[in-house]
């Protein structure tokens, strides 16, 4: 079996590479349908052969093989004669067979309940044309035309997401998993252990510091904590943590993944192609609200650690940092190798391929790092079934993308809601942090991005707010139910780690992300938190929003850094209200803000230095 998944990922990165490198290989000079069927051809047929198959996952995936061999050779047959509407009657078979095993392929990799919701919605269309109430009404279809507009058409399965994720995504997932298996994931431990290890609280801030660094690697909350977790939570709990905040912090941390830079998660390379900038503007916007998000984390386990006397870990018994940093200089290299392509390079999707290349030959010829042929074999299999997982989920979401797009309710929808909210951004922006959350319980973060991509988005940008700030909002919002009650999935893989109850974590968790909570109406309200302003504006925004965040933190964790003393509940509420009215962009209110911040900082050292 491994086999098979090396070599349909060999053949699916090989085609990736001729694709974004221009190299026409063999004179392959392929149309752009033609390409994706290939991808395809090359990684769908793994989902099925990911965990222990059986003769009927041998079976389906020789028919997703097959099929998209098929569809890729009629290529140009399907653009030129507009197969998406009017095809041969073996083509609409071809469709049907392939929309439903699109449909088992999102249950295998997303959950049933994704499965149904955009299998539902993909069928929508058959019946929109009856529906009574009058925004839900859009263009009905024939379920053979509708079958043939999902697998031939170029706005459902083979849409933009999935065009995104064959021509960019492919590559980063690849480096974060080269990255993993050189040895990337044990070296960012060492160096967290080796800069945070001797501080207070020491244990939780390195479980931050490495989890964010794995986060960043595999974009995938859950993953994470599994990855990490099992090494990083027995720590916290020995070094004084209770269970319910060692699984909280790992949970929180590990879900910040999705939103770091400079790889990030899925969804967010889908922003590329739904609001059409270059990769190197997410990661440009999204750099100022991940170090929020980690300096809140950071703050209030400082507070916490402080209040509980947990101190650091011996410093004989850490790693030099000076060594860890000589040692591990390949990884350093290939994160900064990555960024500083990224923001110079014409062409980002040919990026990751140059780091890896770099990154697989140190891994060879040095002698620390163990990397042979069978280590190679073991990366390749693993980034197939990692990339395999990705491209399913991307492609059963595209069904909701054709569900909606065909029948024009997407539109309708939006529209509709513009008029309900009148000129209110507020509240559209209110309904929608509600509604991410609630398709975020059931739903991956691509599934509810792409819905409300489509739904909400254009909502918000009709009342003028910025296109980056808005489907930044959507991701973060849709990412919190990684730790919000009732379904936190991140937050009860910890739980099943620590020993302590899921809901219990589950609330903790949401404390010590809290500025998750808050960040995304900050930058919607103020844009230059996403770096949508000049030079000026953005750096007075970091700079004011750190000080709000600190307001925040000392609010949760009850101490206040710097006065080094705990709070009472009046002073912990005036800091969070002055620590909100800081994230405001009317500078009257900031400026009100961080005075009362001021204040409570000088009140409490005068009380502290006379008591």
């Amino acid at each position: 079996m491994n086999r098979i998944i090396g070599a349909l990922t060999l053949a699916g990165t090989l085609l990736v590479i001729n694709q974004v490198f221009f190299l026409n290989l063999f004179g392959l000079a392929l149309a752009t349908n033609s390409f994706l069927y290939l991808v395809a051809a090359c990684f769908l047929p793994i989902v099925f052969l990911r965990k222990s198959p059986g003769i009927i996952e041998y079976i389906l995936a020789a028919i997703t093989f097959g099929l998209s061999i098929w569809l890729a050779y009629h290529g140009n047959d399907i653009s030129v004669f507009g197969w998406s509407m009017v095809a041969p009657t073996y083509a609409t078979w071809i469709s049907i067979i392939y929309w439903l095993l699109v449909g088992d392929m999102l249950r295998r990799t997303a959950g049933k309940i994704v499965a149904i919701l955009a299998m539902a919605i993909s069928a929508y269309p058959m019946i929109a044309g009856l529906i009574p109430v009058a925004f839900l009404q859009g263009i009905q279809y024939d379920p053979r035309v509708l079958a043939q507009v999902h697998v031939m058409g170029t706005e459902s399965i083979f849409g933009l997401p999935f065009n995104t994720a064959a021509s960019i995504l492919v590559g980063f997932l690849l480096f974060g998993v080269t990255l993993q298996h050189t040895g990337g994931a044990e070296f960012f431990t060492q160096l967290a252990n080796s800069l945070f290890g001797r501080y207070r609280g020491g244990a939780a801030k390195v479980s931050v510091a490495s989890s964010a660094a794995m986060g960043m690697m595999s974009g995938s909350a859950v993953s994470n904590v599994l990855t990490t977790g099992p090494m990083t939570i027995p720590t916290m709990i020995k070094s004084g943590f209770s269970k319910k905040t060692a699984g909280a912090i790992e949970a929180t941390a590990s879900s910040g993944g999705s939103v770091t830079p400079p790889i990030m998660g899925a969804a967010a390379f889908l922003m590329v192609s739904f609001v059409g900038v270059p990769y190197t503007d997410i990661l440009i916007a999204a750099l100022i609200p991940a170090f929020l998000y980690y300096f809140g984390i950071f703050m209030q386990i400082d507070g916490y650690s402080a209040r509980y006397h947990i101190h650091g870990q011996d410093r004989n018994s850490l790693p030099n940092f000076f060594a860890t940093l000589r040692d591990g200089w390949p990884y350093i290299l290939a994160i900064a190798l990555l960024t500083v392509l990224l923001l110079t390079a014409p062409a980002e999707a040919q990026v990751p391929f140059w780091v890896i290349a770099a990154l697989l030959l140190i891994a060879f010829v040095k002698p620390s790092i163990h990397f042979r042929a069978k280590e190679l074999g073991d990366l390749i299999v693993d980034a197939g079934k990692t990339i395999a997982q990705i491209m399913g989920i991307i492609a059963g979401v595209g069904l909701i993308l054709g569900g909606l797009t065909a029948t024009g309710v997407a539109l309708s929808l939006s529209r509709d809601l513009v008029a309900l909210a009148g000129d209110n951004a507020l509240l559209i922006l209110i309904s929608g942090a509600i509604a991410c959350f609630i398709l975020g319980t059931g739903l991956t973060i691509s599934a509810s991005y792409v819905f409300l991509a489509i739904v909400m988005v254009p909502a918000l940008t009709a009342l003028d707010v910025n296109p980056i700030a808005a489907h930044l909002f959507v991701i973060y919002w849709a990412s919190v139910s990684y730790i919000t009650p009732p379904v936190g999935l991140a937050a009860f893989a910890a739980a099943g780690i620590s020993k302590a109850t899921a809901m219990e974590t589950c609330f903790e968790a949401m404390k010590f992300g809290a500025v998750k909570y808050l960040v995304p109406f900050a930058f919607v309200l103020n844009p230059a938190l996403v770096a949508q302003a000049d030079i000026i504006h953005i750096a007075v925004a970091a700079l004011t929003s750190f000080i709000a965040v600190f307001a925040l933190s000392a609010m949760f964790s009850g101490y206040l850094q710097g006065v080094e003393t705990t709070l009472n509940w009046p002073l912990r509420i005036i800091l969070g209200l002055a620590g909100a009215a800081v994230f405001l962009p009317q500078w009257s209110i900031s400026a009100m803000g961080v005075a009362a911040i001021i204040a409570v900082l000088a009140l409490t050292k005068i009380k502290r230095t006379l008591a």
